[in-house]
This record gives C-alpha cells, sequence and structure tokens, in this order.
C-alpha cells in the first residue's frame, strides 16, 4: 500500500498526508480543487462571479469580504469563510450549491483545510511561470544513464520502488525507431546491424536523416494547423494547399531551427525580402475553414476565421484554450475577453474575404518546380531568340513589305463601310457608374484588368470567343452615347431576357440569369456606338455592367489603317513602325517563323498554366478590432483594441507602432514564453513515449493535467531553447536514452503500481495513425511509391460515398496510375466533410479544428477495413505475387519470407502452424471455385505475376491478408 501511496503522488494523484511530509503543493494538489469546484462561480469570468469573491488569484482570496470575513485567512481553517461554507451543516448554505451541479469530494476539502493550515503557500499556475533548467538529479543505478532524461526518470522510479524494465530486443528496437521516425517498417536487414551502442546510434542518425523523417514529422504537425486539400464549410470545394505541407516535409528534413519554423508560418510575409519558401510556409494563416456559400456575410465569417485563428495559434504554440475567452472571459485561466480579441488583432492584416465567391480563394502565388522552372527559363530563351529570327529586318523583307504596303493603301481608300464581327462580351464590372465601368483598362489578349474573366456571347446558338483585336481597348475609351436610330429596336421581355434587332433582323438574344429583385432598378439595356463598332450596354440595380460588343473583322487593326492611308513619303518614324510591325505578322516569308513562335508560346503557355499554386499571406492595412458582446459579430457596442498577447504573459515586443504577427511569433520564440517550449517538447515526448508528460497535450492551463515531472519537462524545455531550437537534436535525446529502449512488455507488479505507465518503468505501446497502416502494408508487398511530396493522391474508395457532396455535385474518380494510387497515407486527399473512410476508421481527424492528440480506437470496423479495402486486398494479393516469385522449397520458407516481408522477423512455431493450416484449407477452397480465386487475385490496378497458378496466387493471398491484419502488423511496441 505504501508504494501505491508514492505511486500516485509521484504521478500527480494524492497529496501525502502523513505527519512531516513535506508541505501541499498549491499548484499540484490545491489549485486543481479549486479550478474544478470553485471557479466557475468564484473564478476569472466576471459575468459568472458570484459574491464578488475571486478564489483564482491570491489578493482576492485573502482580502476581506463586505461581511468583513475573509475567505482564506492562513494558518486558521477555523477562520476561514471557505472551510465554513464547505462544511455548512444547512444544505442551502453549503457550497458548492447544488444548482452548480458540482460537488467536491471530504478528502478534497480535507486538502483544502491542511493547505490553509499550512498557511496556504500560494503559486502561479506551472505553466506560466518561465522555466527554468533543473539539476540533473543523482541516481543510484548509473547503469541506466545514457541521457539526462534516463538520470530524471531513474530517480523518480528510485524513489517509488520500481525496478525499470530490460531493452527491448534488437527486432523490436528496429522496428521502434523506423515507425517512430519514419512511418514506415525497417529494412529486414537494419534488424541484423543492431549489435551495440554505436550501432544503435548510428541507426538513429541514418532514421533522422532519411526524407521519409520529414513525411513522419508532418502527420503530427498537420493535425494541428488543420491542412486539408478543401475549404471544409458548404460545398467544401478543393483548395490547392499541398504546396504548403511539402514546405513542412522539407522542414523537418532540413532541421530548420523551431523559431524559424514559426516565424515563416506565422510571418513569412513580414520578413525582410521573403524567400518563396516562407511565403508558401504564411499560408498557414489561411489553412482554416472558407465558406464560398452564396448569400454568405462576409463580415459574419471574418468574425469566425478570426475566432477560429485564436484557438488555433494559442494551441499550437502555447498550449491553452484562449479560445474559450471569446464570448466571455474565461473560467478557469486568467484569460479575458479582451485578451482574446487583442490577441486576434494581431492577424488582421492578413488580406482575406469572409466570403470567397465563386470559391476564388485569394491570394495565391505560383509555386514552380525545379522541372518546370527550368523548363520555363528554356523556353523563355527559345522564345527570344525565334523572336529576334522575326524582328530581323532584310532587304527581301522591306521590298515585300513595301509592295504589300501599296496594295492595302489602295484597298483601303477604295473600300466604304467595313463589316462587323460577331458579338463578344466583357464584365461585369461592379463600378460606381458606366464612364468608370467602360474605363476599367482592357487587355485584348488577357482580359479585362478586374477579377471575372470575360463571358463569352451567344449567337445563332453559337457560343463565340471573348473580346479580340487591337482596338479593343482604344475603343473602350473612345466610345461614346447616341441615339439609336429607326432601324434599330431593343426589346426587355419581364425583366429576364434582353433582345436586339438591327434592320429588322434580330442580331442579339440573352437570358438574364437574375432578374431584378424589388429593391432594385430595372434592368436597362442602351445601345452604343463607334465609327465602326456597335457595343451595347446593360445595366442593373445592384451596380453591375456588361458589354457586348462587335468589332471590324475584314482589315488591318485601326492604328495600321491610319498608318497606311498616308502617302508614304509622308510617314512619321512610329507610322512605318507600325507598318513594319505589322507586316511581319501577315508576311508569307516569315509564315514558319511564326508558327514555331507560336508553338512556342503555346508550350509556354501551358507550361505556365501546369504551375500550381497556393494560399499565401499577404500584409494590407489591418482591420479595426473591438470586443465582442457575447462573441456576437453584429453587436458592436464593445471598444476597439490593440493587438497584443495575453496580459497574464510577458508583454510581446513590437518593433514599430503596432505589434505584427512578426512580433507574435519572435515572442514566442523568445526563450523567454513560459509555454511554447514546454508545449513542443511534451507533444514530442507523446509522439516517442506515448503520453505526453503531461497528459493533456492540448491544454496545459489550469484544467490541464500536472506533468507527472515537471523538472524533466523543463529541463527538456530549456534544453530545446538552449539548443537553438533543434528539433531533431531533442529526438535524438530521447530515441537514444534507455528510457526509449526499455521494453513494452506488459508487467503484473506495473499493472497495480502504475497502469498507464506513467512512471516509465517500460515503454508504450499503441496502434500506428491511419496513415502509417496503410504505408506499412504497402511497403511489405513492395507497391509503396516513396516520391516525396506533389499533389494530394486519390486511393480507392466505396462508390457513392461523396454523393451527399454538392456544389458542385462531385464524383469520387480514384487514381488509375500506380505511381498515385500507391502513394503514402500522408498525401491522401484530405476531404474534411468526406474524409477518406480508411483514415477515418482509423481515428484520424477531419481537420476541420486543431488536433494535438487523436484518440486510439480499436474496434472490429478496423479489420474489417484492413480485410476488405481494395488497398489492404490489393496489397495482399501483391505481397502474396512477392513470395511466391522467390525461390523456396516449401510452404513454411515461403511463409517465412511474408514474415520477414512484414514483421522483419521469422514467425512463431504457433504462428507458422495456424496459418499454414489457414493455407490449406484456402487452397482446396479455390480449387473448387477457381472464379473466386480470379476475382480476389485481380483487384487493384497493380498487375499479377503469371508465373504460379490462381489457386496459389489466391490461397496465399487470404494468409497475406491475415498477417496483414495482425495486431503486431499495425502497433508499435
Amino acid at each position: 500500500m505504501r508504494l501505491l501511496l508514492l505511486c500516485l503522488t509521484a504521478c500527480g494523484g494524492l497529496a501525502p498526508g502523513q505527519d512531516g511530509s513535506p508541505p501541499l503543493s498549491f499548484n499540484r494538489s490545491v489549485r486543481p480543487i479549486l479550478a474544478e469546484t470553485c471557479f466557475p462561480c468564484h473564478g476569472p469570468d466576471g459575468g459568472t462571479r458570484q459574491a464578488d469573491l475571486r478564489l483564482d488569484r491570491r489578493e482576492d482570496a485573502f482580502s476581506r469580504l463586505p461581511s468583513g470575513n475573509r475567505a482564506v485567512v492562513p494558518g486558521d481553517p477555523d477562520a476561514s469563510t471557505l472551510m465554513a461554507r464547505l462544511r455548512h451543516h444547512d444544505v442551502a448554505e453549503r457550497m458548492p450549491p447544488a444548482s452548480s451541479h458540482r460537488t467536491i469530494s471530504p478528502e478534497d476539502i480535507d486538502t483544502l483545510e491542511r493547505w490553509i493550515r499550512e498557511g496556504a503557500n500560494w503559486e502561479p499556475h506551472w505553466a506560466f511561470i518561465p522555466p527554468q533548467r533543473p539539476a540533473v538529479p543523482a541516481v543510484a543505478d548509473r547503469a541506466q544513464l545514457r541521457s539526462p532524461i534516463d538520470a530524471f526518470v531513474t530517480a523518480r522510479l528510485e524513489r517509488m520502488g520500481i525496478r525499470p524494465s530490460p531493452q527491448a530486443d534488437r527486432h523490436t528496437l528496429a522496428r521502434r525507431l523506423a515507425v517512430d521516425l519514419t512511418g514506415l517498417p525497417p529494412a529486414p536487414e537494419d534488424v541484423a546491424t543492431l549489435t551495440d551502442d554505436a550501432a544503435y546510434t548510428a541507426y538513429v542518425d541514418r532514421l533522422l536523416a532519411s526524407p521519409h523523417f520529414g513525411e513522419r514529422l508532418a502527420v503530427f504537425w498537420l493535425d494541428l494547423v488543420r491542412y486539408a486539400d478543401t475549404s471544409g464549410y458548404h460545398g467544401d470545394q478543393p483548395i490547392s494547399f499541398w504546396p504548403y505541407r511539402d514546405w513542412v516535409i522539407k522542414a523537418f528534413n532540413e532541421g530548420l531551427p523551431f523559431d524559424q519554423f514559426t516565424e515563416a508560418q506565422l510571418a513569412g510575409d513580414l520578413l525582410p525580402e521573403p524567400t518563396r519558401d516562407q511565403l508558401v510556409a504564411s499560408g498557414y494563416n489561411h489553412l482554416n475553414q472558407k465558406t464560398s456559400e452564396g448569400g454568405a456575410q462576409d463580415k459574419e465569417y471574418l468574425a469566425i476565421y478570426r475566432a477560429d485563428r485564436v484557438r488555433t495559434a494559442a494551441s499550437v504554440w502555447m498550449g491553452v484554450t484562449l479560445g474559450c475567452a471569446q464570448c466571455h472571459d474565461h473560467k478557469f485561466d486568467p484569460f479575458t475577453a479582451e485578451d482574446f480579441y487583442s490577441f486576434a488583432a494581431i492577424f488582421e492584416d492578413i488580406n482575406e474575404k469572409g466570403y470567397y465567391a465563386g470559391s476564388n480563394w485569394s491570394p495565391t502565388m505560383p509555386v514552380p518546380s525545379a522541372d518546370q522552372s527550368a523548363r520555363i527559363a528554356a523556353l523563355d530563351a527559345q522564345v527570344k531568340e525565334t523572336e529576334g529570327t522575326l524582328n530581323r529586318d532584310t532587304e527581301e523583307l522591306r521590298a515585300a513589305r513595301a509592295s504589300w504596303a501599296a496594295e492595302q493603301r489602295s484597298l483601303i481608300l477604295a473600300r466604304s463601310t467595313p463589316v462587323l464581327g460577331p458579338w463578344s462580351s466583357s464584365g461585369p464590372y461592379f463600378a460606381k457608374n458606366f464612364n468608370e465601368a467602360y474605363a476599367t483598362p482592357f487587355d485584348p489578349e488577357k482580359g479585362a484588368d478586374v477579377p471575372w474573366t470575360p463571358r463569352p456571347a451567344w449567337k445563332d446558338g453559337v457560343v463565340h470567343n471573348t473580346l479580340k483585336g487591337d482596338n479593343a481597348a482604344t475603343y473602350l475609351r473612345r466610345t461614346i452615347t447616341v441615339d439609336a436610330d429607326q432601324t434599330t429596336t431593343l426589346s426587355l421581355g419581364s425583366d429576364d431576357a434582353i433582345k436586339v434587332w438591327i434592320d429588322g433582323r434580330e442580331v442579339f438574344k440573352r437570358k438574364v440569369t437574375r432578374g431584378a429583385q424589388p429593391d432594385q432598378d430595372k434592368v436597362q439595356v442602351e445601345l452604343l456606338r463607334g465609327e465602326h463598332e456597335l457595343l451595347m450596354k446593360i445595366a442593373n440595380g445592384a451596380g453591375g455592367y456588361g458589354f457586348y460588343f462587335r468589332l471590324v473583322r475584314d482589315g488591318p487593326p485601326n492604328a495600321v489603317v491610319e498608318a497606311l492611308r498616308a502617302e508614304p513619303s509622308r510617314r512619321t518614324p512610329a507610322q512605318r513602325d507600325t507598318i513594319a510591325a505589322h507586316y511581319r505578322t501577315v508576311a508569307p516569308a516569315l509564315a514558319a517563323v511564326r508558327a514555331e513562335l507560336k508553338a512556342l508560346r503555346d508550350r509556354l503557355t501551358k507550361t505556365r498554366a501546369a504551375i500550381p499554386t497556393t494560399l499565401i499571406s499577404r500584409a494590407m492595412t489591418p482591420r479595426p478590432v473591438k470586443v465582442l458582446h457575447r462573441g456576437d459579430w453584429q453587436d458592436e457596442s464593445g471598444p476597439v483594441v490593440q493587438p497584443r498577447g495575453p496580459s497574464i504573459l510577458a508583454d510581446i515586443t513590437a518593433n514599430g507602432d503596432r505589434t505584427t504577427r512578426l512580433d507574435l511569433a519572435r515572442w514566442l520564440t523568445s526563450g523567454r514564453h513560459p509555454l511554447t517550449a514546454r508545449v513542443f517538447v511534451n507533444r514530442l515526448w507523446r509522439l516517442f513515449f506515448g503520453t505526453g508528460l503531461s497528459r493533456t497535450v492540448e491544454n496545459l492551463g489550469t484544467q490541464g493535467e500536472w506533468p507527472v515531472d515537471q523538472d524533466l519537462l523543463d529541463w527538456l524545455a530549456v534544453e530545446f531553447v538552449d539548443s537553438g531550437w533543434d528539433v531533431k537534436h531533442m529526438i535524438r535525446l530521447m530515441v537514444n536514452s534507455t528510457t526509449y529502449r526499455r521494453s513494452s512488455q506488459p508487467r503484473p507488479d506495473l499493472a497495480v503500481t502504475d497502469p498507464e505507465n506513467r512512471s516509465h518503468a517500460r515503454q508504450s505501446t499503441w496502434r500506428l495513425d491511419a496513415e502509417f497502416v496503410r504505408d506499412q502494408a504497402l511497403v511489405a508487398a513492395a507497391l509503396l511509391n516513396r516520391d516525396i511530396g506533389g499533389p494530394s493522391s486519390k486511393p480507392y474508395q466505396p462508390a457513392g460515398y461523396w454523393r451527399e457532396l454538392n456544389f458542385p455535385k462531385r464524383v469520387y474518380k480514384h487514381d488509375t496510375t500506380l505511381g498515385k494510387q500507391h502513394r503514402r497515407g500522408l498525401y491522401t486527399w484530405w476531404q474534411r466533410s468526406f474524409l477518406h473512410p480508411s483514415l477515418k476508421a482509423f481515428d484520424a481527424p477531419p481537420r476541420e479544428e486543431c488536433t494535438a492528440a487523436r484518440p486510439r480506437s480499436n474496434t472490429p470496423l478496423q479489420a474489417l477495413v484492413l480485410l476488405n479495402d481494395p488497398s489492404y486486398v490489393e496489397a495482399a494479393r501483391a505481397l502474396a505475387d512477392r513470395v511466391l516469385g522467390q525461390a523456396a522449397s516449401s510452404d513454411a520458407e515461403r511463409l517465412a519470407l511474408l514474415y520477414r516481408y512484414t514483421l522483419a522477423r521469422t514467425p512463431k512455431p504457433a504462428e507458422e502452424a495456424a496459418l499454414l493450416t489457414l493455407l490449406a484449407t484456402q487452397r482446396q477452397r479455390f480449387e473448387q471455385h477457381p472464379d473466386a480465386a480470379r476475382s480476389l487475385t485481380d483487384v487493384g490496378l497493380s498487375p499479377r505475376e503469371t508465373g504460379h497458378s490462381i489457386t496459389d496466387h489466391a490461397a496465399w493471398t487470404q494468409v497475406a491478408r491475415a498477417i496483414l491484419n495482425l495486431h503486431e502488423v499495425i502497433t508499435r511496441s
């Protein structure tokens, strides 16, 4: 019993109560009781505070109440009103009141009484005190020491009287390291190399240098920042974000220090002369869910995004629930609503919209690959060289041009009215007036200088291309309004259709997509004329203007015509240049050069069009932020706040008049911030030991768990800062330790004294993350595409799973090339509202919100996925092919190969007997049902080897399915 009490004390449970024991720790033993029982009514939230009593601050808890009494009188429980109300005989007077639906145990009341009797010592919450490096403790069992980590853990075990487990066998260590550091199983030959400490550390270094290390760490980080391939809200439309994901992989692989990693994401665009990588990283600020739903209120969604951004940033870097202060002061932590909105104001310079019409996500930046950049540079050089050839003037070209110019001049002087081309259109332009709209710059090749693409026009049921021609921009500037003549008729039908007749013939009709609303003017149509052109203006009461054009199609552009009209001897140099430039576009002798130039430009256009884009941050004039009463975005009665961090923490040092995102990033990683380093190393500890030193990796606030060893957590936090925020250094410290290398085998004694393994007397075991479960199968089957980065892939998925996905309707189409189909799980298309069902079954989050720790479930559905998902059936089939393709003298030898490929070990006798029996029964079954054998071995895209029988292949596929479903395959031990 004494051993149990010691264990619980060290793990943050019972406080010692024996005479002569150390005084109670306020933070460890008292604050949790007050936070759970008293703070909801007597804590930070002034909106729910009762009786003007605060128990979350020392000065308030110890001061006199209006009655003259004090809630806490240090050293005198009998004089403390707190104790009197907790023990009151009258239920109506006893605290906490029944209406609060909270209770306090007699043991907790005793703890509070003892704390007061001992003097009521007070401490700020431990996580808000900057960490100091504690001394590394001395231990008796020095054989355990490979790292300072071991000293802290061993000292605690010695205090608790618990012996540590021995080191795991090298097969287990090889698999543990490979899965923990890369998410992939070890190569079978790696197991044999782990013969001593030097070989072990060398293996660690090889894994940390692997490009797959960055992929493994990225899964953890992408959960935190809620990375996805879609917008989340409403239609959950696609957004190109994968360049950000690839940057995260690259940053971890290259060992980018965590302070720079933080700066790039929060404020890459604010860095001096930011690199492309830093701008890509700044896309972090746009990873929130977004809406393109028609009718959405821009202001409402900006408020939604603001709150999301506060929740995420505060959780990712500080591990606190600052988001709880959106509607009122925090009920447990010392964060006010003003803190929430002041923190939000730091991000209000981000150029974003609340409502993204047409899923027009912005701002974006092209992100060419090295190959694309090289191809563009080469094509640019070829284009310039060919343009030089085209522009080179020769004697022959000058003579031909003179002859052509003379012929064209004669035609122009003899011509009467030019012929008008088909109708084309541009717009809509949302302008204050018509003059402003038609003065909008218009490039004949690129279209209007507005966010809308010019629309095609309709004539005789045919869709024509949008406005072309050199005179388009000039025409927009020179058009004047004139009265329509008697031969022109305009018809407006019931507010929703427009028809135009000229000379008694209908030349245009268009159904307006939206009629005039009751509060709008009627749609208006006006015919405008130029010298050789017609323009129709369409306007509605919403301020939108559209233009429909008919242009001259039967001669050179106006500027060329004007130059040709002039006598050759009187032409100005500019006119001669105009004629020469145009002639190069029609000269028969240059046709081949023009064709070559067009082909090169087309290739260049296609290459540039294929360049991926990603959302990035762009600073703008910051929007003002007010405290929203109860979080109501329509209530603007609150005060305007200035950007700053939570007041309980040290002030952010601003380098200018206003605190910026860059100031925030540098404050978080300044080394004096009490939370950032603790939060990150606590999460790393969870990755390699199963549970954080504080279990609540998402919350180190007062509602979070006290660390099982705060000295160890603080030592790691300070070491992280002092290492230059070196992530690989911290991981190397953890995985090289004796504590990490211990066996994870359960022990009867620990099942009693430490059932959750918080003492770290042994290693922990847990099911792999969803992405890595699939990776194991693909590696065993030799199917895995190990390429790093690139667009997300679409593995097999049940038909109809997306049937409810609308705006627009979409049908999921899995990738049909082996390279894309067999990519790592990390690269699976992340549809927030319809997450891939295999990922969902294994607890992957939809990433609608920051996820610091995935749940770990064990359900029959997971076994069904492993047995029936086409990805796993195909992997089992390919694994069977792989085994049958090897030289082996018996089924037992083939089974040994199968185990080697999946688990890097040989089967145990009982496993061998059971699986060989399964093999025999399946052979018999498929001999009787060859169609079933063919159906099974045809699953998936990968080709089937034809050197062995269908029956054998199907039978071995069943054995492989059973093995891929083993607990050991999907579990880290």
